[in-house]
Formats: structure tokens, sequence, C-alpha cells
């Protein structure tokens, strides 16, 4: 796509979008003035979906006339909610239906993943993962080397850019896969980096890792409802992602697991046992079965009944992605985010440079701007112009055009704010 740096030009983007009828069915932020923000965080939290307010009072008003009759009764019983999910998000992730349900939250799904696939013996102990990663995934799976009596200094496998490079290169990771190899149990990646933006290659990876007999498994936290994934071709053994970010359920929302039918068919892996998990046909025993009977899908690793009225927002956010199709978003975010990029580019760079990979295929909605001289003041200066973005130590400002809700003309009002500061510094 050819780019101009006019107004015009980003007023004519938008006028041809045909995914610019989804900015409606957000709630905008506004600044006091009542004018909506220029809001470039949905990488952090996304917007709230017009939808959510009746989906939860739906669930409260079953709650107050039904009582415990709501979980057969009520218009989406409780006691299957969860089954509600399992047509979309399977095809956000690009999976079968029984390969993935809703539970918990990340890291706790994160932790329940590495109880059935990490499996550490004397020789295969090591687990491989990305630098920087994202701090929850650093501490679960140091916390899990502790509970099976491993150093992380020696068995927590961190690799890093080249000296002078901010990304990682698909060649080291797989050469570092390699290098490992028999010492190797688990590689455990972030699917789009958290700080850079990067987009990492998963099917090259999970094919490297089973190349040497290892797991792998991924943080989809900032892939999921961001860039296409086909997580059964690519034969990923396991992946877990939040529904907070591009996904827009609300703070703390519920979130994804994702468990290949190779191993989700099997109720000999060890997990972690609760009563969702039962089959359903035995689940109600209680005391007549002593024995946990998983259910031969992915839902056999769920542990409690599941959150109500925090799945509401879950179902109103992806009955969007549904009709919008990721398809056409990753399209939208491709040309939002090659756009960003381009004025970037017609700025001074003393200041800044972005961090995030120029080819599409490579990165999600985020650009990463690395800030040389007084970063936290640059963003501070943005926000108060009423551009929400959001900042990583120690100096990088994270940009997220996002295709369900951002236009292009916001990406164009957001470079001439940086623009006036840039120059003035």
């Amino acid at each position: 796509m050819n780019y101009e740096p006019t107004e015009a030009f980003a007023r004519e983007c938008d006028e041809a979008d045909t995914l610019a009828i989804f900015r409606e069915r957000f709630h905008l932020p506004r600044r006091v003035n009542g004018d909506p923000v220029i809001y470039f965080a949905g990488n952090s939290l996304g917007l709230q979906p017009k939808a959510v307010r009746a989906g939860v009072e739906q669930e409260l008003a079953d709650w107050a006339n039904l009582g415990v009759d709501g979980h057969f009764r009520g218009a989406t019983p409780w006691y299957s909610y969860h089954e509600v999910f399992r047509e979309s998000a399977a095809r956000l992730v690009g999976a079968s239906p029984r390969e993935v349900v809703m539970m918990n939250t990340l890291t706790v799904n994160l932790h329940l993943m590495m109880v059935s696939f990490f499996r550490p013996s004397s020789e295969r102990n090591r687990v491989m993962m990305e630098y920087p990663a994202f701090p929850s995934d650093t501490y679960a799976i140091t916390s899990q080397l502790h509970v099976h009596g491993l150093d992380p200094k020696d068995a927590l496998i961190a690799v890093r850019p080249r000296d002078g490079a901010h990304l990682l290169s698909t060649e080291d990771i797989l050469s570092e896969i390699e290098r490992q190899s028999g010492r190797l149990a688990l590689v455990l990646f972030g699917g789009v980096n958290y700080y850079t933006g990067q987009a990492y290659d998963i099917r090259a990876i999970t094919e490297a890792a089973h190349r040497v007999g290892a797991v792998a498994g991924f943080d989809l936290a900032h892939a999921a409802g961001n860039v296409l994934l086909s997580l059964h071709d690519w034969n990923v053994d396991f992946a877990v992602w939040c529904h907070y970010k591009y996904l827009n359920s609300g703070p703390g929302a519920v979130a994804g697991c994702f468990i290949h039918e190779r191993h989700a068919e099997n109720r000999n892996l060890p997990r972690f046992a609760g009563w969702w998990g039962n089959d359903p046909d035995t689940r109600f025993r209680m005391h007549l079965q002593a024995e946990f009977d998983p259910r031969a899908s992915a839902d056999g690793w769920q542990i409690s009944n599941p959150p109500i009225l925090s799945l509401a927002p879950v179902r109103a956010s992806l009955d969007l992605f549904d009709e919008a199709g990721m398809p056409a978003l990753r399209a939208k975010s491709e040309r939002l985010t090659g756009y960003l990029m381009f004025l970037l580019d017609e700025l001074p760079r003393g200041r800044f440079e972005v961090v995030t990979p120029r080819e599409a295929n490579r990165r999600g909605c985020q650009v990463s701007i690395l800030v040389h001289d007084r970063p936290r003041a640059l963003f501070d200066a943005l926000h108060g112009e009423g551009v929400v973005c959001d900042f990583r130590e120690p100096n990088v400002i994270r940009v997220a055009p996002v295709p369900l809700y951002n236009s292009f003309h916001e990406v164009w009002r957001f470079a001439q704010v940086l623009r006036r500061h840039v120059d003035a510094a």
C-alpha cells in the first residue's frame, strides 16, 4: 500500500474501511472536554464493547429470577455456559472445538499446563523462553523449576537478541533449541513479544522443539485476537491467552487455553484435577465416585465451575470477532501499523527509534518506540494531549492501533502530536 502523509489520505482510508462500523460498537474513553481520546492501549486493556452490559445484566436477571435453577433454565444455562465458546474460540486460535476451553486466568492456566507438560527427568529438565519475556511467565516457570528441585540458573534458558539488536532472529531461536537438544524438556515462548511487538514464528519453533523431543507451549496474551493463528495445524502442544487485551473482555477477564487433541483426548495425562474437568455424565456422583474421570477434551483441565458474570463480557467480545473475521481484522491491522511506521519515518529520528519489525508478518498491532532522551517526559506529554498508550521501563512507549475500533485518522493525529513534541525537544 502506498501511503501519503496528509490528513486527507487518512480520511480517505477510513471512508474505504469496511470495518469502520465496529468503532461505534465500543465505549470510547473521553477527555475532560468530551472529545474521545486517541486510545492506543488495546494491547494492555481493550475497550468495552457496548453489548457487554446487556450480557451481564441478562445473567444478573437470571440469577435474581431463577436462583439455582439458572443452571439449567437460564437464557444460557450456566451448567454448560463454557461450551458456548467452543466454536468462536476455535476460530480465534485455529483449533478444533474440543481443543479449547475458557477457564481461570492466564498465569493459572500456564501453571496447569506445566503440571501436565513439564515432566522433567534427570537428563531432560530444561525450559527455554525468550528474553525479554513478560515477568509473570518468568515467575511461573521459575517457581515450577523450584517445585521440581531444579535451579533456574541451570534449567532456565533465555534466548537473547544478539549484541546491539532488539529482536530475536528465528535462526538464533532454532539454533539454540538444537544446541540444547538432549537436555530440553519444554520450549515456552510468547506468540508476540510484549516489549518489542515482535511476532515469533510459532510453527517453526514448534517443529524445532519436536525434532529434539521437547514440548512446545506458547503464551498468546499478545497474539490472540491480534495475529492469525493455526495452533492445531502447527501441531502446538498447548497455549494459553488472556481476554482483556486485544479481546476486550474487561480487567482480569477469564482466560483461554488450547490443548492439542492428541493430548486433550489422553485421559491418562497427569494434571491437577477438579470436579468441572470430570466427565459430565459422572460429575455429580460425588461420594459415589472416588476416582477422577477426566473429560476427553480440553474441558478435562477445568477445575472449578465457570464464573458466569466474568464470561458474559468474553461472549460479547467474541461475537464481534466472529462478525468481523480475523482475516479482515489482520489485513486492516497491517495497513494501520504500516501507516504508523510510514508517518514515524517522516519525523526527526534523533530522539527515538522503532524497535518493532518492519515486516508485517513479524509484528502485530503494537509498535514499540524506544525513546533515547527523556522517555517518561515524552510519554506524559502524549497523555496530556489525549493520547492513551503505555510505557515500559526503561524507555519504551508502546502504541497499538487496534483494527476493531481505531482509525487511520487517529494514527495521523498521533503522528502530529508526536511531531510537536519531538520538534520541541
